[in-house]
């Protein structure tokens, strides 16, 4: 990534330590640039993701890649997804995935890992 005083950044989540998370491993980035006022965040869905809903985050699913049957659960409702589908999950809203995924998700504000409350 270049430096955050340029206009511009450039993101390689290759690069980005995976951090582990309540749906499987997370890879986050734009953290560190002040001027950007979300977080985009690479997560590899394992099958046994844990609900969790956040208070003040609003995250947006952008489904990469997922297996057939795969599954978002939102306050205890289940929907199917699929690859190109797109979930904007609110403050407040339970939510978790089902099956292996390869989700993008945009949250703003910025990730906070103290806004992340499990069941």
């Amino acid at each position: 990534m270049l430096s955050p005083n340029t206009k511009f950044s450039f993101l390689n989540f290759d690069e980005i330590p995976p951090t582990p998370c309540p749906c499987g491993v997370a890879r986050r980035g734009l953290m560190d640039i002040e001027s950007v006022p979300y977080s985009l965040h690479i997560t590899e869905i394992s099958e046994n993701a844990k609900a969790h809903y956040h208070k003040r985050i609003t995250e947006t699913y952008c489904i990469l890649e997922c297996e057939q049957e795969a599954k978002m659960e939102l306050d205890g409702e289940l929907f199917p997804v699929q690859e190109k589908s797109t979930i904007v999950i609110h403050p407040g809203t339970r939510h978790r995935a089902i099956g292996k995924m390869k989700v993008m998700i945009i949250a703003s504000p910025k990730f906070d890992p103290s806004d992340e409350w499990l069941d």
